[in-house]
């Protein structure tokens, strides 16, 4: 690519996303993350972007033109995370890259995915009396008892990647904002149907707040595409789980057994772990075994590199903040919103069968 066909492909993505990060762009582009860096600046320098530790945001309306200097802090925002590794750090870079933007300030906590640590970590940051809003990822229980006291806080509060029951008994409703997840597992359905697969599989990673809308998703796909939907396994099959292999052997045993021609596999260490054993025994993915995997966090350093679908992880950061501040800019005058955000399906060489392509 010409740098300036690379430059408008860069701000294409920059549009749809929201936020980029070098990493993602370098393999995209197909130049060196030093060239995505060049171009970032060559960019930020007409106020095309914001460039931010890693990549870049889009310039915000509230953020000051053509200056160099930060917005000046308006609000003091807590977020509460329950990892601060695998899946989050992303999230937290859409967050923080907005508040920046915005004039807001995050002080950033990291929980674990229980529901007594979640109270905990958000009690210190509402007794500490420094904090106008909460950004919270708590372990939401079917009961609602936990939504039930967090939208009593004090402090308005917006949840992320996570929503409250259907319905809870509360003083004000919970706003939140999260990846679709459901309609992320329809789009890998409806690709692997297309390329003629009509009895698939779905492995869940046991214990992730997100198994269950991806549940959702994949009983209604197969339902409207008329497939079975039977074959779920609810089982973590990554490389550091004891007895992986044993469960994607028999994971495996029924997929021949039943006919089955493609997986999908939450999330991309399972998917991987999946797709080693394959090769191992022989299995060619994707001829004999398509694979599509759900995160995309590192599906595409896979051999061969897996689809993916991707959740919207650095949107969904930065949309959470964007309610937030106009919800303590608008207080109770705006009605309370709950906000799905689509994912995307990254197709490559895991799922389209060789003759195919």
């Amino acid at each position: 690519m010409f740098h300036v066909q690379r430059q408008q492909r860069l701000m294409e993505e920059l549009r749809r996303l929201g936020a980029v990060r070098v990493r993602d762009l370098a393999p995209l582009l197909g130049v060196s993350e030093l060239t995505v860096r060049r171009d970032l600046t060559a960019l930020a320098e007409r106020n095309l972007l914001t460039k931010v530790h890693g990549g870049a945001t889009l310039p915000t309306r509230l953020a000051p033109p053509r200056r160099p200097t930060v917005a000046p802090t308006r609000f003091t925002i807590g977020m509460v995370v329950p990892s601060l590794d695998y899946y989050w750090p992303p999230i937290v870079t859409g967050a923080r890259a907005a508040a920046g933007a915005l004039g807001v300030h995050i002080q950033l906590r990291g929980s674990s995915y229980d529901p007594d640590e979640d109270r905990r970590q958000i009690t210190r940051l509402i007794d500490a009396g420094q904090v106008q809003g909460l950004l919270l990822a708590p372990s939401v229980t079917e009961d609602g008892e936990l939504a039930g006291w967090i939208a009593d806080l004090p402090v308005p509060t917006v949840l992320v990647e996570r929503q409250a029951p259907r319905w809870t008994v509360t003083r004000r409703h919970l706003e939140w904002v999260r990846s679709d997840h459901a309609l992320g597992i329809e789009m890998a359905v409806r690709h692997l149907h297309q390329h003629g697969h009509r009895r698939m599989g779905l492995v869940l990673s046991r214990g992730s707040p997100t198994s269950e809308h991806l549940a959702t998703g994949w009983e209604l796909a197969c339902k409207d595409l008329g497939v079975p939907a039977d074959l779920v396994v609810r089982e973590s099959v990554g490389l550091d789980v004891p007895g992986h292999r044993a469960i994607i052997g028999s994971i495996v045993d029924r997929c021949r057994a039943s006919g089955t021609t493609a997986l999908i596999v939450h999330s991309d260490p399972d998917a991987m772990s999946v797709a080693q054993f394959c090769h191992e025994r022989g299995i060619d993915v994707p001829d004999d075994l398509a694979l599509v995997s759900y995160d995309d966090e590192v599906a595409h350093l896979a051999e061969p590199a897996l689809t993916a679908v991707r959740p919207p992880k650095s949107h969904v950061g930065r949309v959470a903040v964007e309610l937030m501040v106009s919800r303590l800019i608008e207080g109770n005058r705006r009605p309370a919103q709950r906000v799905l955000v689509t994912p995307e399906l990254m197709i490559r060489g895991s799922s389209i069968p060789h003759r195919a392509r």
